[in-house]
């Protein structure tokens, strides 16, 4: 009885367990690859996004709309052709932004929430450059196997 019923049901019982905890496992390192590689797609396109040269503003603004998607890419063309391209040009305004900080909140394999910490310099014709800090809020989707941002909240 012992070696035609328990054993084989324990053997199978611990096959299970292994099974479990090998999915668990597989589960967790899929969410810790989404959140590093979210965190990184935010910090990268955060930079893009507030980054330009007064020189080079409609070229570097177009680039970073291609990192967007959604209504926000709607929302941030509208802003960028109405008022932060004439203003670059007209003030000869140039902006750097630096991400020292970055951490998902939540990440899936195709949707992110990350908490962005911003340093962004401002310089306005031959004034001193101007420096703030910021932390934002980026909602970002898998949009063809790359992250795009679908939301940028400053909180």
């Amino acid at each position: 009885m012992l070696a035609y019923g328990v054993l084989p049901g324990l053997a199978l019982l611990l096959a299970m367990a292994a099974g479990y905890l090998k999915w668990l496992d597989s589960s967790a390192r899929d969410a810790d690859i989404a959140r590093i590689a979210s965190a990184q797609a935010a910090r990268d396109c955060t930079v893009a996004l507030l980054s330009y040269r007064a020189e080079t503003v409609e070229k570097d603004l177009g680039a970073a709309r291609d990192l967007l998607t959604g209504e926000f890419r709607n929302s941030y063309t509208s802003l960028t052709d109405d008022v932060v391209i004439p203003g670059a040009k007209q003030k000869h305004i140039s902006a750097a932004a630096s991400v020292p900080a970055a951490a998902a909140v939540s990440a899936t394999d195709n949707d992110a929430v990350v908490l962005v910490f911003v340093d962004q310099t401002v310089t306005v014709g031959a004034d001193p450059p101007t420096n703030t800090a910021s932390s934002i809020r980026v909602t970002l989707n898998k949009v063809g196997g790359q992250w795009k941002i679908s939301n940028f909240e400053p909180i």
